[in-house]
């Protein structure tokens, strides 16, 4: 069901919804998944339609649209298959919200509109090995030389390490600071640059077409024209992009529960046990409506982190419950799809096993569950 979407964001649920279902097919699914490959001609396709750049302005060649619509786009992408939708929807992750946001007039021309046509991808590093979700600490450090910075370092679990052409890394410039997430700055990097390697990770157990990897920074220099922002910032801009990064995070983790649960409500109706359709039968039909309560629950919670967003009144609060909700959501409805399946749900021609795998991530990353109820848990301890 839709809640309230405007003629323009239905014509783009139905045009997202069209061109994944003739793009997705079951044979690139499977293919995908097996190779660990980004889609990168799928990703030029979408670019083109302008399904990755919803939210960026029209004067960097975007649609000048919301995180709402951003979210629609994402979650259709993931209802068709959660690997490839995940894939193109963090094609340009993160550098054209921080720099919209704090970047200055050259960077935003130089860097935003290649992203937006999807002529480049973008990789956002943040996270580190010994640290993970905390990124109050970083032993990523930047020291000022000549005209710039020198950077040293390394991040972990990076999505588009490899395949990406320009990065914002977030690292410690003073390591001096008490607290030391206040002498934190992010600076850009492009593909190419002395001193940057990137690593590629194998053997994930989901997203595969997603590609991720390691950084090692080894004495990157970059120009001081790089510095995005003020110094000394780079903390506080971070928790700005999560606001926004975390709702599409909880729209992927829709898309993969409703693509489960019409492949099992399809599955349920044509597979016959008895005599009749499985679906005829209590034990089917009520966790099926159970998987249908629960994603529309999952959905409005994340239609109402976005609308707050685009109405420039993002809530940290909204955004963590919806993560929390529509990834424990995913995990929930993909795991009741491949028990309706039976035997079958864990074969991988018959898909929900991929859905089910892939959405566990959609419980790490960009902050774990554990991370979004802190968030919750924090709010509700200042309530009277």
């Amino acid at each position: 069901m839709d809640f309230k979407l405007t003629p323009e964001q239905q014509e783009i649920k139905k045009a997202v919804k069209e061109f994944a279902e003739k793009e997705f097919t079951p044979e690139l699914a499977l293919e995908y998944d097996q190779k660990e490959d980004f889609p990168m001609q799928l990703y030029k396709k979408a670019a083109q339609l302008g399904f990755t750049s919803m939210r960026i302005p029209e004067q960097y060649c975007g649609q000048g649209l919301g995180v709402l619509e951003d979210c629609i786009v994402v979650e259709e992408l993931c209802r068709v298959d959660p690997g490839i939708g995940v894939a193109l929807s963090l094609g340009n992750l993160m550098i054209p919200d921080v720099l919209l946001k704090h970047g200055n007039e050259e960077q935003k021309c130089k860097y935003i509109p290649p992203l937006a046509k999807g002529e480049k991808i973008a990789a956002a590093a943040f996270t580190e090995p010994e640290h993970g979700s905390d990124i109050t600490r970083m032993d990523s450090t930047a020291a000022k030389c000549d005209g710039g910075w020198v950077i040293n370092g390394a991040k972990e679990f990076i999505t588009n390490a490899t395949t990406a052409d320009t990065f914002i890394l977030l690292c410690q410039t003073d390591p001096n600071c008490q607290p030391s997430y206040r002498g934190q700055s992010i600076f850009i990097a492009e593909k190419g640059m002395q001193g940057l390697e990137a690593t590629k990770l194998h053997g994930k157990m989901g997203i595969k077409p997603c590609v991720t990897g390691s950084l090692a920074m080894s004495d990157l220099k970059v120009p001081e024209t790089n510095v995005i922002g003020d110094v000394g910032r780079g903390f506080y801009y971070t928790l700005e992009l999560f606001d926004g990064t975390r709702i599409t995070v909880a729209a992927q983790a829709v898309g993969m529960a409703q693509g489960a649960l019409e492949k099992a409500l399809t599955y349920a109706k044509t597979r016959k046990q008895g005599g009749q359709p499985i679906i005829n039968y209590q034990g089917i039909s009520h966790k099926l409506a159970e998987m249908a309560i629960k994603i529309e629950s999952a959905r409005l919670l994340m239609y109402k982190a976005a609308w707050l967003y685009d109405k420039e009144k993002p809530n940290p609060v909204a955004t963590s419950m919806a993560k929390a909700m529509a990834s424990r959501t995913a995990m929930e409805v993909t795991d009741d799809a491949i028990q309706i399946f039976g035997g079958y749900g864990y074969l991988a021609d018959y898909h929900v096993e991929r859905f089910h795998r892939c959405a566990k991530i959609t419980e790490i990353y960009e902050g774990t569950t554990e991370v979004q109820k802190n968030t919750i848990a924090g709010y509700l301890m200042k309530q009277p």
